[in-house]
């Protein structure tokens, strides 16, 4: 039997990231072979997972990256157990790489990107299996989304501090018209996102089973008031205006000026910069939010 000498144990822990008596039950195990001795814990970490498979995984992070360009960019949702391993350097490392692997590879589903290399060499599927082998809990990757603007395009990322909600905007706007200007704008409408939920870019963008409920909604609302019959289409014309400006990110009242509309902003932006601006798309990711995967 070879002896473990605590710098053997201490090399370990820094190649495995694993706790101390783990790795010297590994190292003991594996008669003082390294190499052994990280299979046995990379192996204890896939069972820990197994274990853990149908646990709940309701707390953890929101990871956002960009590309150097500004072009591309990527939402990642990364799930744990407790509020206290959300907050652990090593689980937010992993999902803040994911979100990068994520962006330079364009993986925009969570099976291209579990099959991606991580820095250390392990695939990130793997790497995940070592995660919960080393903090003992279900760590998951929820959800990615990955925009890429191509030339006439920007994304722009938001963070909301705590790290539970995160959003994703892609613009339309010429290659130079990359500048600080347009950058601060598609921060403002990131947070524009973040505030106030719309579920639309534009009202053309909402589905039309939604809106003929909406009518029915408000025409039998004014019926229950006793509102004419011949009346009935004009006060819901009205109120689906005001659906509009709720759902419609374009259409709402700006966050910072509510004055404004963001719509407005978006064209007021464009006038100073000398430079169209649409916005396209955007990604708004609420940590643990239902119906989302």
């Amino acid at each position: 039997m070879a002896e473990i000498t605590a710098s053997d144990v201490k090399a370990l822990r820094d190649k495995s990231g694993a706790g101390m008596m783990d790795a010297k039950k590994a190292l003991t195990e594996a008669d003082g072979d390294m190499t052994l001795a990280i299979e046995i814990l990379r192996k204890k970490g896939a069972a820990v997972a197994n274990k853990r498979a149908d646990r709940e995984a309701k707390e953890g992070t929101i990871a956002a990256a960009l590309s150097e360009d500004g072009r591309t960019g990527a939402l990642v949702e990364a799930n744990c157990e407790t509020d206290f391993v959300a907050r652990n350097d090593a689980f937010i490392g992993f999902a803040t790489e994911a979100a990068e692997l994520a962006v330079r590879e364009q993986a925009d589903s969570l099976e291209a990107l579990g099959a991606l290399k991580m820095s250390n060499g392990r695939t990130v599927s793997e790497q995940q299996s070592d995660l919960v082998g080393k903090i003992g809990e279900k760590i998951e990757l929820r959800r990615v989304t990955v925009f890429h603007a191509g030339e006439n395009g920007l994304v722009v990322e938001y963070i909301h501090p705590g790290a539970r909600l995160g959003v994703l905007v892609e613009l339309t706007t010429p290659a130079e018209g990359r500048h600080e200007g347009i950058r601060s704008l598609g921060r403002d409408v990131a947070m524009q996102v973040a505030a106030a939920q719309p579920s639309v870019v534009n009202r053309e963008e909402v589905d039309q089973s939604a809106i003929a409920k909406e009518v029915e909604i408000y025409r039998q609302q004014a019926m229950n008031e006793g509102k004419p019959e011949k009346i009935l289409d004009r006060i819901a014309t009205g109120k689906l205006e005001k659906y509009y400006q709720d759902v419609a990110l374009i259409e709402q009242a700006f966050v910072k000026d509510a004055g404004r509309s963001v719509r407005e902003v978006v064209a007021e932006v464009a006038a100073q910069t000398g430079h169209p601006i649409t916005v396209r798309r955007f990604a708004r990711y609420l940590l643990g939010e239902a119906g989302q995967s």
